[in-house]
């Protein structure tokens, strides 16, 4: 494996992250049985407890692994544990990781607890030089990624279930009043995109975040915030499922196929959803979330609008600066509507769900991808994904800024993935 580039982390931070990061992994999980944490709902998702595994493999593989003579702790888990990264040896198919029901939910907290160690003792020696501490960060990154993973997932495996059970019973029921759509209009920029290549004086950004380069941004304007269950609900009722002029081609063809007639964990009723929390009555003013690309796609075209491309999207978050919204950390594990007005400009950037753009997921100018195996993580996706930004109500707090992009298929509708309209002048 050879260097990922850059200058490594503050040792002292590390330390604080590494506990903050993995304690958090446990606290998701303790909801969770023996029974749930092995559940497969879906090919395109994976168990709590490969989950839980799989991100203490990535550390103790990169990081630990990268040692001469070190020794795995189970060296037969490589090819159950690994994900993609196919330099390292072969893995597990993944629409099959829900039949591993070894190792056990114990077996592989107990490997956690293993790894942390290791990892807690070299950071406490200093005894990881700048490239282990350099790998370590991006473990860290990666696990946050899969912790929203894991609420995204069990949503999805409990929604499947004639008993729709809650994934906790105490999450708070959030309202707000609804506030009007406005739109925040923006003049032609040329602007610059991106992060500078990882850390930077901005900190830590994934290898697609850079490098930074000017784009021209023509005139536009963005609505004021996402839209809510309720403006969506106006769609779904005056038949815009049933409409194939406002579908691309192939969503029309997913819509037909899948029979989608709602965004996904809707009851029939379009006021009740499933949710982290169970079965709930719809917030009305909160932003619509789980909706495919196809789906925000048809809306905005519904509406007389369009999806922004990334480009405008980021211009507004910079603008913004230091990201505030609704995270995983506040414990509300659904999306919710602003409490204050919007300001002047585009509000609920970040947090609450992700927004899709119009953009598909591909290099900025003169990408290149992190050397090693670590270059499988970003940058042979780019082909047939949609670029989403801001975070979510599961994403980790501090996790994302201005530049990070997120990317899934545009059928995909299992995350909290919602939709902001854009327009011309």
């Amino acid at each position: 494996m050879h260097a990922v580039p850059h200058a490594a982390p503050d040792p002292d931070e590390l330390q604080r992250l590494f506990a903050h990061v993995r304690s958090r992994t446990r606290a998701l999980a303790a909801p969770l049985s023996a029974e749930d944490a092995m559940v497969q709902s879906m090919p395109d998702a994976s168990p709590a407890k490969w989950h839980l595994a799989h991100t203490t493999w990535f550390i103790e593989r990169f990081v630990l692994a990268a040692r001469p003579g070190y020794r795995a702790h189970a060296p037969a888990w490589d090819a159950v544990l690994n994900s993609y990264y196919q330099s390292l040896g072969p893995a597990h198919p993944r629409p099959c990781r829900g039949h591993l029901s070894r190792p056990s939910l114990d077996e592989v907290l107990d490997y956690r607890d293993v790894v942390d160690a290791r990892i807690e003792a070299r950071l406490r020696d200093d005894d990881l030089d700048d490239e282990a501490r350099r790998r370590l960060l991006v473990g860290l990154q990666h696990e946050q990624q899969h912790q929203e993973l894991l609420l995204t997932d069990i949503l999805h495996a409990f929604s499947c279930n004639p008993l729709r059970p809650a994934y906790r019973q105490d999450l708070p029921r959030p309202s707000a009043e609804p506030w009007p759509m406005a739109w925040c209009e923006a003049g032609e920029e040329v602007v610059e995109i991106g992060a500078e290549p990882w850390p930077g004086e901005a900190g830590f950004a994934y290898d697609n975040e850079s490098p930074r380069h000017r784009v021209l941004v023509p005139a536009h304007a963005l609505a004021s915030r996402p839209v809510s269950n309720l403006e969506y609900r106006a769609f779904v009722e005056d038949g815009g499922y049933r409409e194939p002029a406002l579908w691309l081609s192939d969503g029309w063809a997913v819509v037909q196929a899948q029979g989608w007639a709602r965004p996904l964990y809707w009851d029939e009723d379009l006021e009740h959803a499933h949710t982290l929390g169970g079965r709930r009555a719809l917030d009305a003013a909160a932003p619509v979330c789980h909706l495919s690309y196809y789906e925000a796609d048809a809306y905005a075209r519904w509406a007389g609008a369009r999806l922004p491309t990334e480009f405008e999207w980021e211009r507004a978050a910079a603008a913004a600066g230091t990201p505030q919204g609704h995270f995983a950390d506040d414990g509300v594990l659904q999306p919710m509507a602003a409490q204050d007005p919007p300001g002047p400009g585009p509000a609920q950037l970040f947090g609450d769900v992700w927004e899709w753009t119009s953009s598909a997921y591909g290099p900025w100018p003169g990408y290149r991808p992190w050397t090693g195996s670590l270059g499988e993580y970003n940058g042979k996706f780019m082909v047939g994904q949609w670029v989403l930004r801001g975070g979510s109500c599961a994403t980790a707090r501090g996790h994302v800024r201005a530049s990070y992009r997120n990317f899934f298929p545009p059928h995909a509708r299992w995350q909290f993935a919602g939709l902001r309209l854009a327009r011309d002048p």
